[in-house]
């Protein structure tokens, strides 16, 4: 693991001890931190984070947040060794709202696909069993020829081992 990578998950760990109960506001009540991103020089941690509730109370939270980011610094700089403490950027982490939004859009299109897939099995078996037909002779055997009379390649092959 390289060292940003070793900070995130400390400054991480951290932060959400301090979110979760250091800072006493209600409006920060549903976020869950899950995600923390270090610059390469360790200046910088972008502070990932969902909100439940609706679109308002979301950004209601994100905005408090980013208030109490500077009383987020002086306590990750008091908990952590840290020659300096990173400058916090709260990112409201939108991949599950994403990840729903396509789930119910795929739930949306569902019956269109199973429909398209159903004609296009149909459409295959018909055409298998067209060539089948093509394939057998007058009396329903299998025939070896192909549209001119003669043998098939792969047949004339197969009577050439035999006969060898």
């Amino acid at each position: 693991m390289r060292r940003p990578e070793k900070f995130a998950e400390a400054v991480r760990e951290e932060v959400i001890q301090i979110v979760g109960f250091e800072l006493d506001d209600p409006r920060v009540a549903g976020v869950t931190v899950t995600d923390v991103r270090m610059s390469d020089d360790l200046r910088d941690a972008s502070v990932y984070v969902t909100v439940e509730g609706a679109e308002a109370e979301a950004k209601e939270a994100l905005e408090t947040l980013r208030r109490a980011a500077t009383y987020v610094r002086k306590q990750l700089s008091l908990a952590l060794d840290f020659r300096h403490a990173p400058i916090v950027h709260f990112v409201r982490d939108r991949v599950e709202e994403r990840a729903a939004r396509v789930d119910h859009l795929l739930h949306e299109i569902a019956p269109t696909l199973q429909s398209s897939d159903t004609d296009v099995r149909d459409n295959a078996v018909t055409d298998t069993r067209d060539e089948a037909a093509r394939s057998l002779d007058a009396d329903g055997n299998l025939s070896d020829t192909d549209d001119e009379g003669d043998l098939d390649t792969s047949a004339r092959q197969t009577v050439d081992k035999d006969v060898n």
